[in-house]
This record gives structure tokens, sequence and C-alpha cells, in this order.
């Protein structure tokens, strides 16, 4: 095998190995990609099904209900335009309040319910996920609109 030949064959390889390399990044990347969406665009059908995102929001007040069994907690999630349910297994964090901020992950059932895996609470009075401002803003403007 001539010089050349081998040189062909490493470029070759070389490039191969970067193609799978970048590849598995790509990959690794995409499946850990966490959308965020409002209750109205999950009420619109705009989020994935089956797939993690996030819903942030208010919590509604008078939602939070303990099912029987102490450990599952089912609550609603509103930007006051739209609500979902929530359904979530675990500790809560000691600032999630009703009427208080809070942004779930997890994944839309086919019932409508959303099943978290993880709460976020608002960390004080001041803060709010800009995501969840602008829904906020957005279904006071739509709100607003519609009743006049």
């Amino acid at each position: 095998m001539k010089a050349r030949q081998k040189r062909l064959i490493l470029v070759v390889a070389g490039v191969a190995l970067l193609g799978g390399a970048v590849a598995l990044v790509l990959s690794a990347f995409q499946q850990n990609l966490v959308f965020f969406h409002t209750p109205t665009e999950v009420a619109e059908g705009k989020a994935p099904q089956g797939r993690t995102f996030r819903i942030g929001g208010m919590v509604e007040d008078g939602s939070i209900k303990r099912d029987a069994d102490g450990i599952t907690v089912r609550f609603a999630i509103t930007d006051t335009a739209r609500s979902i349910p929530v359904a979530y297994k675990g500790p809560l964090p000691d600032l999630f309040k009703e009427g208080k901020g809070a942004v779930v992950q997890g994944a839309l059932g086919a019932d409508g319910q959303f099943a978290a895996t993880e709460v976020l609470a608002k960390h004080d009075e001041n803060y709010m996920p800009p995501e969840a401002q602008d829904a906020i803003d957005q279904a006071h403007k739509t709100a607003a609109t519609v009743s006049q």
C-alpha cells in the first residue's frame, strides 16, 4: 500500500469518527432539550404529547389537594386565562403555595393531565421566569380584549 492510500484511509477514518461524535452529541442534546409552554399553549394543543416540557404560571387558588396515599399532590397551574391540572408525586418545595409562581416539568398525558416529575417554586416575590411573566401579561391583555 502506498503512502497516499494510507493517508486517504486515515482521513476517511478521521472524518467518520468525527461524524459519529457529532451525531452522539446532537442526540444527547436533543434528548435533554426541554421547552417551556404556557397553560394556554398547552390547552390549545401546541405542546408536545408524550415528551418532557415545562409549564409555568401561578398555582391556582384552592387547587392543591393531596391524595389518600399522602404522596401524590394534585393542583392546577394557570396563566389566568387557562388552567392545566397537574399531578406530582414527591415532596414539594417549601415556597410552593397557592397564588404563587411555579414551574413544573413533566409530560402531558392523554387525559389532559400533566404528570410532573419536578416542581420548582418561585424563590421570592419579585422573581418570575420571563416566559411565565410574558404569558401572564398576554393572558391579561387577552382577557381585557375579550371582556370589552
